[in-house]
């Protein structure tokens, strides 16, 4: 078995696979704690009264948690990295009884995708092949990121903290712009690694000025959270990408060089 590609970038560590992996592991604790899925990411209701629904949620829980610590270390990344990605593709399936009865609801494909984004973090991972395969659908998924906010502006701008200058309206479309940019740049390569970067920048900003707040005011609710969880894992899987645009980028300098 070939050593983890994320893991490390010669000498230095590649962050974003610790960050990918606390992010799942802290969604895992979420869900095992409540013994329940977080249904608004993670919607088995849509599958109607399914049984044995908190035994599922368990032991999807518990793959999350697997998988999170898995991928925290160069020997079991990958394996890790395969549990990743099963997890967030099963959350992702979650979704298609919604997408199929209501296609023109952009908001299942963006629950959808969302869920998606993560699995396929998870595959540039895995690297190889996967990688670069998984860095194309993760770019689909972050312009997907960027039409959730332009059809939703309005609930974009009512969870943008009311002290931040210029309102809600404002950060709604300038952040879905950044959003289309930064998937634009990680499709076409033109600039990719300095977007990928300030796209990871801006998730971990959301978390402390949206998600940060809402789990302080609503300390006993999973969504609370859940939702700060799953921004950290989005965070997460927006670094591991730029990690691996900059070293694929290194690779290339160094074989220049020689």
């Amino acid at each position: 078995m070939q050593p983890c590609p994320t893991a490390r970038r010669g000498n230095v560590p590649a962050l974003g696979i610790y960050v990918f992996g606390c992010g799942s592991i802290a969604t895992g604790m979420v869900d095992l704690i409540w013994r329940d899925f977080a249904t608004t990411w993670q919607p088995i209701q849509a599958f109607g009264n399914v049984e044995h629904r908190e035994a599922l949620a368990i032991v999807a829980a518990i793959a999350l948690i697997v998988g999170g610590l898995a991928v925290l270390f160069p020997r079991t990344a990958r394996a890790g990295a395969a549990i990743l990605g099963v997890v967030y593709a099963l959350f992702a399936a979650f979704w298609l009884p919604r997408l199929i009865g209501f296609p023109q609801i952009f908001g299942t494909w963006g629950g959808l995708l969302q869920e998606l984004s993560m699995s396929a973090a998870a595959m540039v991972v895995w690297g190889g092949g996967a990688a670069r395969i998984g860095r194309i659908v993760y770019g689909v998924c972050v312009a997907s990121f960027a039409i959730s906010h332009f059809t939703s502006i309005a609930q974009t701008a009512a969870m943008v903290p009311q002290w931040i200058p210029l309102g809600g309206i404002f950060w709604a479309i300038v952040t879905g712009i950044a959003f289309l940019l930064a998937a634009i740049a990680i499709l076409t390569g033109a600039l990719d690694l300095l977007a990928s970067r300030l796209l990871t920048v801006m998730l971990v900003a959301f978390g402390f000025l949206v998600w940060l707040p809402i789990v302080i005011a609503f300390k006993e609710m999973q969504g609370a959270w859940a939702g700060n969880a799953i921004n950290l894992a989005l965070a997460g899987a927006a670094w591991v990408v730029a990690d691996a645009i900059a070293r694929s980028r290194r690779t290339q300098e160094l074989s220049v060089e020689v």
